[in-house]
């Protein structure tokens, strides 16, 4: 599994952020989530779609992406923003300092799991079958 960690926090981690651990881009997340045995948290309504009959499973599946893909454009958004909110943040304190992290450190991690289960829930989609064979085999 590809691990996005920093002095033992992964990226889903406020901690991480905190350290100074490197903002990860969508392709490293997207990467991680690919390497992952992760199915994401609608795994089980994914795979319960994949056993419905034709043509409901087809109209499922359709809505289920545009779902998943509007609530990952969403949360690719707001994570650009907190992106933004992180560096400028980093640049007005250099150094960590105490013990907390701030809010823009669980800002983060959040908007990363968010993504994250995103990507994870297309890949658990993709990953059903084109068409479901019928009781003759078609």
């Amino acid at each position: 599994m590809t691990q996005l960690s920093h002095q033992g926090y992964s990226a889903g981690h406020p901690w991480y952020y905190f350290l100074g651990g490197a903002v990860p881009t969508l392709k490293d997340i997207r990467d991680s989530v690919l390497s992952d045995n992760y199915e994401g948290y609608l795994a089980a309504d994914i795979k319960a779609i994949g056993r419905k009959s034709e043509p409901q499973r087809t109209r499922a599946i359709r809505a289920m992406r545009s779902k998943l893909i509007a609530d990952l454009k969403r949360d690719v958004s707001i994570y650009r923003r907190c992106v933004w909110e992180l560096r400028k943040h980093r640049r007005n304190h250099p150094a960590p300092n105490g013990a907390c992290c701030a809010d823009i450190h669980t800002s983060m991690s959040l908007k990363h799991n968010h993504i994250y289960n995103g990507f994870a829930n297309l890949k658990t989609l993709d990953g059903l079958p084109a068409q479901q064979l019928d009781l003759f085999g078609r």
